[in-house]
């Protein structure tokens, strides 16, 4: 690691790590306390005794954490055996070979950022798979739910405008056609901004119709490479023979709003042959409040194909036939859900970066996504975005999100020191995107 800045912590008092670990992360474990209490019910009817005292035992462990976090008491390995136990336990002792011996054991307040709001996930999950009955429980799946029902006329917007551009997508010259997919790969970034572990799991569904917002938002995209992405895949429709396959991988991020913005964009790519194939990738496990897991996908799709709303409906039905068909194909891997940034995936996961290199683009969505690209580290905001992706090429890559965390590569020269005297907080407001693009040219 030598020659890289140090990584983002909560060292830094006042820094947006540190009011993360302060006030963000309590609230969230207080919020997922809250909802195992109002589901004890539930638990009783389905489990009877079991339930209420498996529902005791998980807010007894989440509590327990809560504490441990709120007094920055040392890190602790995880116990219950599960498929990447040991690769924690592993990662954890890697960050106490990172430590001075006058520093201790790796705490909350001490260790890098990403590392700790990762673990607080896992062990959240920890709590939940050591009280069994309810060890399949989704502690986030309501706020996700919500942010769906709240969304709906977005949601009608959108898939309005999808099937009406799908009416004349054939007949679309290849000036409009561009004009339409970089219309839609904007509804997917600031579809980005719904981000309930951002809000501490406050609701914060879509109200205002996106596709009428996009001229008044372009001035907040800091970094805009849509042209490179039409570059490439444009030149891969046009070089494509018959049997041939052009594959674009999406890493997905939020549920609720923001996924019906990716599929609107993954169904786009199809419909428009800039891609024969898609290949989405979610969570294996409930992450950062609002992450996809293959449970949220089907259920999205499910949820819309019932709509009764025609066009709502006719994209569920749509989708769910992508899916049958294998023009879309959902994955999940552990790796996402586990400390280590992008860089070290060759490594801890050979499989999954073999899978990737076969993509012809990746699309990384979300703020998490951009932190593991670039390690979560305290950048200059103009180091090349290739340099802070510190070897991770398995395949042309572009990153599509709103900020919210204090990392940003890639940007001109006085442009960070220009938004930092105008907005301060710019970085972590959600209010900025980029598409950052890294490949061939």
């Amino acid at each position: 690691m030598a020659g890289h800045p140090v990584s983002l912590s909560a060292r830094d008092v006042g820094s947006f790590a540190y009011l993360t670990v302060k006030d963000r992360l309590p609230q969230i474990l207080t919020k997922a306390i809250d909802t195992l209490h109002r589901h004890k019910s539930e638990f009783f009817e389905k489990h009877g005794e079991k339930g209420l005292e498996a529902e005791k035992k998980a807010i007894s462990l989440l509590s327990k954490l809560r504490n441990e976090l709120q007094t920055d008491k040392p890190i602790v390995p995880l116990v219950e055996k599960f498929v990447d136990t040991d690769l924690w336990n592993q990662y954890l002792e890697y960050q106490q070979s990172l430590l001075n011996e006058s520093d201790g054991k790796p705490r909350w307040f001490l260790s890098p950022w990403l590392f700790v709001e990762c673990y607080m996930y896992r062990r959240i999950h920890e709590a939940i798979i050591q009280s069994p009955p309810i060890d399949d429980f989704d502690i986030f799946k309501e706020l996700k739910d919500q942010n769906f029902f709240e969304s709906q006329e977005s949601i009608i917007a959108l898939c309005t405008h999808l099937q009406e551009l799908m009416k004349t997508i054939e007949d679309l010259d290849e000036n409009q056609l561009k004009n339409e997919f970089f219309k839609v790969l904007q509804i997917s970034l600031w579809g980005n901004k719904c981000d309930l572990s951002l809000s501490g799991g406050k609701t914060v569904s879509q109200k205002i119709n996106l596709i009428n917002s996009l001229e008044d938002l372009k001035p907040f995209i800091l970094v805009n490479d849509m042209e490179h992405l039409w570059s490439l895949l444009s030149n891969c429709k046009k070089k494509r023979g018959k049997a041939a396959i052009t594959r674009v991988d999406i890493v997905l991020d939020n549920s609720g709003f923001e996924l019906v913005t990716d599929l609107v964009l993954a169904d786009l790519l199809l419909s428009s042959k800039l891609a024969t194939e898609i290949h989405f990738y979610g969570k294996t496990i409930p992450w950062f409040v609002s992450d996809t897991t293959l449970h949220d996908f089907n259920w999205i799709i499910k949820q819309l194909k019932h709509s009764n709303h025609k066009w709502v409906s006719k994209c569920g039905v749509d989708w769910e036939n992508h899916i049958k068909t294998g023009r879309w194909v959902y994955l999940d891997h552990m790796f996402w859900t586990l400390p280590h940034e992008f860089s070290a995936m060759p490594q801890v996961a050979p499989d999954l970066y073999a899978t990737l290199q076969k993509a012809h683009l990746i699309l990384f969505k979300g703020d998490l996504n951009y932190r593991k690209l670039t390690g979560d580290r305290r950048w200059e905001f103009t180091v090349p975005f290739h340099e802070a992706l510190n070897g991770f090429h398995p395949a042309p890559v572009c990153s599509i999100r709103t900020l919210k965390a204090e990392v940003q590569v890639g940007l001109q020269p006085g442009q960070g020191e220009q938004l930092t005297a105008s907005v301060p907080n710019w970085l972590t407001i959600g209010k900025y995107g980029i598409f950052q693009f890294d490949g061939p040219l």
